[in-house]
C-alpha cells in the first residue's frame, strides 16, 4: 500500500487526499527549476504543494500557488502550514483564470506540471482526469497569463510528456515566448524519454539548449549520479 505521505529531508508531503501523488519526474522538475534571486514565484496547479515546497527550500521568494480541486486545495494548505516556509507560501483556491482576474503581481518564475495527454482516453477516475487532462486548464490559459504576469527577464517552466511539450512549444511562439532550454528526462539509460522540462523566456530566438537526464542506470534500479546530485538536498536516500 502506498504511503499517505512522502518524507523529504526538510519537509513532508501528505498526499492521501490528492489524486496525483508525489512522483519522481515531478521531484526532478522541482529540483531543476532555477529560483536563485527570484522574488515572486507562481506554482500553477499545485496539487499537493510539492513544487512550491521544493522551490521554497531553495529560495527566499514569496510563493503563490493556484489550485482548482477542492481536495488538493485542502492537502496543499495542510502541507504548507506544517512546512518551515509557511509564511512565504500562499494558496489561492481557484482556477488560473479566476486568479488572473484579481490583478496579481508580476512573477520572476512561473512553473507548472499542467494537465496533459491531449489525445489520450479519459480514465474513469474523475479527479485523476482533472489532474491529467486539459479539461480544466488549457495551455492557452498558461500562455495568456505568462504574457501579462511574467517579468521581462522571467522564466516559465513546464513539465510535459514529449508530444504535449511539442504542442506547447508551437503555441508559445504566438505569445512571444520562446523555448530556451529542454531537459529530456529518461527513466533509465537505454529507456524512453518520459518527460520534457521546458524553459521559456521572452525574446530568445535561437535553438534551445537540449540536455538529457537519466533517473536510473541500465539495471533500472540504481539511481544515476546525475539524479543523486540533483536530489541530494531533498531525498533521504542521499
Amino acid at each position: 500500500m502506498r504511503n499517505s505521505y512522502f518524507q523529504f529531508k526538510q519537509f513532508r508531503v501528505e498526499q492521501d487526499k490528492c489524486a496525483m501523488k508525489v512522483c519522481t519526474d515531478s521531484c526532478v522538475f522541482g529540483a531543476y527549476v532555477a529560483v536563485a534571486g527570484a522574488q515572486r514565484i507562481l506554482d500553477i496547479g499545485t496539487g499537493t504543494g510539492l513544487l512550491s515546497l521544493m522551490v521554497a527550500q531553495r529560495s527566499h521568494a514569496s510563493i503563490d500557488a493556484v489550485e482548482i480541486n477542492k481536495e488538493a486545495q485542502q492537502q496543499a494548505h495542510e502541507n504548507f502550514a506544517i512546512s518551515p516556509w509557511a509564511k512565504r507560501l500562499q494558496l489561492h483556491p481557484m482556477s488560473l483564470q479566476e486568479f488572473a482576474k484579481q490583478a496579481p503581481p508580476a512573477y520572476d518564475v512561473l512553473l507548472s506540471n499542467p494537465p496533459f495527454f491531449l489525445s489520450s482516453l479519459k480514465s474513469p477516475d474523475a479527479a485523476r482526469n482533472t489532474a491529467r487532462h486539459t479539461g480544466e486548464l488549457l495551455f492557452e490559459d498558461i500562455l495568456a497569463f505568462a504574457q501579462q504576469h511574467l517579468t521581462a527577464q522571467g522564466k516559465l517552466y513546464l513539465l510535459l510528456p514529449p508530444a504535449e511539450a511539442a504542442v506547447f512549444a508551437s503555441l508559445a511562439k504566438a505569445s512571444d515566448l520562446y523555448l530556451a532550454e529542454v531537459l529530456q528526462v529518461f527513466t533509465y539509460h537505454g529507456g524512453k524519454c518520459i518527460r520534457h522540462i521546458q524553459t521559456y523566456t521572452f525574446g530568445h530566438r535561437g535553438a534551445p539548449d537540449v540536455k538529457d537526464f537519466y533517473i536510473r542506470e541500465e539495471d533500472k534500479t540504481t539511481y544515476t549520479a546525475q539524479f543523486a546530485e540533483l536530489l541530494r538536498e531533498y531525498y533521504l536516500a542521499f
